[in-house]
């Protein structure tokens, strides 16, 4: 590996974690017989997933985790109760918002890794869960993200809050 990917890696991994504690507040609240339960727990199964082998690849390359982990527990967990709350359609506005800016966080990486083509293994699993984030995004739309109680507000103010989140789990 002849660039440092310790901040591409720890911002990942922070990622797929709060992706998990989105889903857990979500389905807090909704539980197994709600609108799109079924669906959720589905999402939530594969980050989980995610999460583990980034969690795997953090341990072999000696990678620290963000120190914003006891952060994101909370504030992913909030975020998904919050958006549960307001109805299916809100908790899949919330998927649909952040795959939207994930996919695109995955992208932009994919691009300084095939360029670089320092990491081929790094570049495929992150290949490999962007497809995973368009699954659930578009899921999300197909199950009324867009007909959310004031979705254009909501769907703005999540993107921009993951964006930030991603800044800040990559240097902290």
């Amino acid at each position: 590996m002849t660039k440092d990917r310790s901040e591409m890696i720890r911002v990942d991994q922070a990622g797929e974690f709060g992706a998990t504690r989105i889903y857990a507040g979500q389905l807090a609240v909704m539980g197994d017989r709600a609108p799109h339960s079924a669906e959720i727990r589905a999402m939530a199964e594969q980050e989980k997933g995610h999460r583990a082998e980034f969690d795997a690849l953090m341990a072999e390359r000696g990678v620290r985790p963000t120190a914003l982990q006891p952060f994101w527990d909370v504030a992913g967990f909030a975020l998904g109760a919050g958006t549960a709350l307001l109805g299916p359609e809100a908790a899949m506005a919330c998927t649909a918002a952040i795959e939207t800016e994930i996919d695109e966080h995955y992208t932009r990486q994919l691009e300084e890794l095939e360029k670089d083509g320092d990491d081929p293994e790094l570049a495929d699993m992150i290949h490999r869960f962007r497809e995973d984030e368009r699954e659930h995004r578009d899921a999300a739309f197909a199950h009324g993200a867009e007909r959310a109680p004031a979705y254009p507000l909501l769907s703005t103010a999540i993107r921009l809050g993951c964006r930030a989140a991603i800044r800040l789990s990559e240097k902290i």
